[in-house]
């Protein structure tokens, strides 16, 4: 699946194009990167974090238990359901590093949700109670939707719940145009007073989190 994306990135490479309004916050490591809603769009933003060289934990279904554990997510391992990785270098972030920035990759999957026991409900209630914790330990939340308008949907649907969830308690918000079409994001983001960036391409993200963590 991985592969797969890379190849499409390198093919939207040439018309990708930043259309930001702000500059993106600078953020420090270590970084986790996690998903709301539990689509394979978080697939793409550990991409793109590969893509730019900067190592990361991830876990599909964090706890607020597991975020406080810090690097390497209290020791857990991958189940069914339930995903877990680490790339963060050891020798610069011990295991119990305390996260500096979470990174939530939007975009809800019926699928997903499932096989990870979940229901557009319990899902709310985990990413929000996630994001909480983040916001009173100061760490930094970046919102990611590159699902585009296919990842979007009517008014009360899992995906616009999802982002209902995350968007405003957002530090920064950055969206792929197709995603942004009825400006929505662009919207929450003036409305919060949050940092926002609207790019091309998922590939855009790339320059973007290179200059947020460098």
């Amino acid at each position: 699946m991985k592969k797969a994306f890379v190849i499409l990135l390198a093919v939207a490479a040439a018309a990708s194009l930043a259309a930001g309004q702000t500059a993106p916050p600078k953020a420090m490591l270590p970084v986790l990167t996690t998903s709301a809603g539990q689509s394979n769009d978080v697939n793409a933003l550990n991409i793109v974090l590969e893509e730019a060289d900067i190592k990361y934990d991830y876990c599909d279904v964090p706890t607020p238990e597991m975020v406080a554990a810090g690097v390497g997510l209290g020791n857990k391992q991958s189940a069914e359901g339930f995903h877990v990785e680490s790339t963060t270098d050891p020798a610069k972030f011990p295991k119990g590093t305390p996260f500096k920035a979470i990174m939530v990759a939007i975009g809800s999957s019926l699928k997903g949700m499932g096989a990870s026991g979940l229901t557009i409900e319990t899902e709310e209630a985990r990413v929000k109670k996630v994001l909480e914790y983040c916001k009173k330990n100061k760490i930094l939340v970046v919102a990611v939707h590159v699902g585009g308008e296919a990842g979007r949907g009517p008014a009360g649907s899992d995906n616009e719940r999802m982002i209902d969830t995350v968007a405003p308690l957002a530090d920064f918000i950055v969206v792929t145009t197709d995603s942004n079409k009825d400006g929505r994001f662009s919207k929450i983001a003036e409305k919060g007073k949050i940092p926002f960036q609207q790019i091309g391409y998922a590939l855009g993200l790339v320059d973007i989190v290179k200059k947020m963590f460098n």
